[in-house]
Parts: structure tokens; C-alpha cells; sequence
């Protein structure tokens, strides 16, 4: 029998400790990432071949097929998906919605900002991923976009939604003061018994509000869905990864793909890859 390779070793190791410093409720509904099921249909989304080269380079680090299959993906469901950014997880969302189901990018209303308060910065978020929809109406055409004001936001119809979705947020809300208002607009526009998925940047342990590293205490971010109304369904160790020390400089910032570090610490930071993250389901009552 060949003897176990170091570095895998390692990662079963540091899996290990992640996994016993979960909060209890999590523990008691971990899932493994060999447990979940990946239907064929949504292997071939994640697949297909008009996602960006850079995004599918992403693949290894965000683990779409997987996260996805675990928050319960159907391809008749209505999605919401909060800010999207440049579009990373809409090329996989909306052409596999397209033909069943709906895809709602949910965007910040520029004008709803004051000036100054990232009011041009989500403009050109906003102006970008219409863009990208419009050059693409293969997968895009059936693409829906709803506008919210982060201040007291709407996301469509109590009700309406069958799954909400957001990727890496909540670190921002937190600083600004919308979290728990997002959250009740999460449990607001989803129907009874739908369904929320949560990745974010996993801290060490509770961080204030205002902290400036990008990550999140695992047991604040279940405290804020339960507050709003969610119940915790079961958790996954998916988007873990044990090598992220979150000591960094510059915080989450400073791994792959933000990269915000010296040149000479290039090769340290892409060994340790992107950040360490949460993956958590949640219900509506």
C-alpha cells in the first residue's frame, strides 16, 4: 500500500478541525462533499461552453456543481440571485433555468444610494452584467433583473421565489447595516418550505460588524438567518479549505483571485487558494 501523501494528510487533518469547530447544530447536519448527488443536467450547465476561461478556472476553488446540488437546485425553480457581481454563478443559473424555471439577478438600485455611497460603482456592476446578458441571449435572453434599495429591500412578490442564493456577501452587509434587513427580504420573497443558500468567508470565530478582513464568524451568520425566520437545514464542508490561515494582510483580500499582496509572496498565496468558506442551507417555515 503506497503511504498517505503529506499534503493530502494535511488537508484530512485540517478538515477534521474545521468540522469539530462548527457550531452544534451544524455539526449535527454536515454533509461531505462525496455525499452530494450532482444531477447530469447540471454537470452540463457547469460545463457548457460559453462560460468564461477565467471563471472555469475558478471551478476547483468554488466547487459549482456540488454547491449548488446542495442547496437543492431544480431546473423549474424560481431563483433569485443576490448581487452577482460580474455574472460568475448567472453563466451556470440562467442558461440551466432558461427553458423551466426563472433566473432573477437582484442588483443595489444605484439611484437609491446617495451620492458618493457607491452609487457609480454599482452602476457600473449593474451596466456590466446587462451587458453580459445582452451579448449572450442563448443563455441569457430569459434572464430577469429586480433593483432593490439596500436600505429596505424588496426582491419581487411575497412568496414568489423557490430558492435565494447568495454568494460571499455577507461580510459587506454586515459593515453597512443591511444584514438583517436582506435577511428578512430573503425570508420575505421565498414561498413556504423554500429554500436559502449562504456561501461566505468562514472567520476563525465571531468578528464585530465593522471588521475589516472580509470574513465571518460561521455561528453569526446562522444567528442572523434564524433571526429572520429561517431554520437551519444542514450545512457542507463543499467550499472548505484548510490551508486558509485568515491571518492575512489585507484579509480575504490577499488570496486568489483579489490577489492584493506583494509580488514576491505570489507563489505562497495561490498554494494556499481562495479563502476558506461556509456553506449553509437554510428553510423557510
Amino acid at each position: 500500500m503506497n503511504k498517505p501523501v503529506p499534503l493530502l494528510c494535511a488537508c484530512l487533518l485540517g478538515m477534521s478541525v474545521l468540522i469539530s469547530s462548527l457550531p452544534a447544530d451544524a455539526k449535527q447536519n454536515t454533509v461531505a462533499a462525496a455525499q452530494i448527488q450532482v444531477p447530469a443536467s447540471l454537470q452540463a450547465a457547469v460545463d457548457g461552453s460559453w462560460r468564461t476561461p477565467a471563471n472555469v478556472l475558478r471551478d476547483e476553488y468554488r466547487h459549482p456543481a456540488q454547491t449548488l446540488a446542495f442547496f437543492g437546485l431544480k431546473p423549474d425553480q424560481t431563483v433569485v440571485e443576490i448581487t452577482p457581481g460580474g455574472g460568475w454563478y448567472a453563466e451556470i443559473l440562467a442558461p440551466y433555468l432558461r427553458d423551466g424555471g426563472k433566473y432573477i439577478a437582484a442588483v443595489v438600485d444605484p439611484q437609491a444610494l446617495p451620492a458618493g455611497g457607491g452609487r457609480d460603482y454599482q452602476q457600473r456592476s449593474r451596466d456590466g452584467l446587462a451587458k453580459k446578458f445582452a451579448e449572450s441571449p442563448a443563455q441569457f435572453d430569459r434572464a430577469t433583473e429586480v433593483a432593490y434599495d439596500p436600505a429596505a429591500p424588496v426582491l419581487g412578490a411575497p412568496g414568489s421565489a423557490d430558492l435565494v442564493l447568495t454568494f460571499r456577501n455577507v461580510h459587506n452587509w454586515r459593515s453597512n447595516n443591511q444584514a438583517e434587513g436582506l435577511f428578512r427580504a430573503f425570508f420575505d420573497v421565498l414561498k413556504p418550505g423554500g429554500t436559502l443558500g449562504v456561501v461566505e468567508h468562514r472567520a476563525k470565530a465571531d468578528v464585530p460588524a465593522d471588521d475589516k478582513s472580509g470574513y465571518v464568524g460561521q455561528a453569526q451568520v446562522i444567528a442572523m438567518a434564524e433571526a429572520a425566520g429561517f431554520r437551519l437545514d444542514a450545512s457542507s464542508e463543499v467550499n472548505a479549505n484548510p490551508r486558509d490561515t485568515k491571518d492575512h494582510p489585507k484579509g480575504v483580500w490577499t488570496l486568489p483571485p483579489s490577489n492584493s499582496h506583494d509580488a514576491a509572496d505570489a507563489a505562497k498565496y495561490k498554494a494556499i487558494g481562495e479563502s476558506d468558506r461556509m456553506t449553509l442551507r437554510f428553510i423557510k417555515p
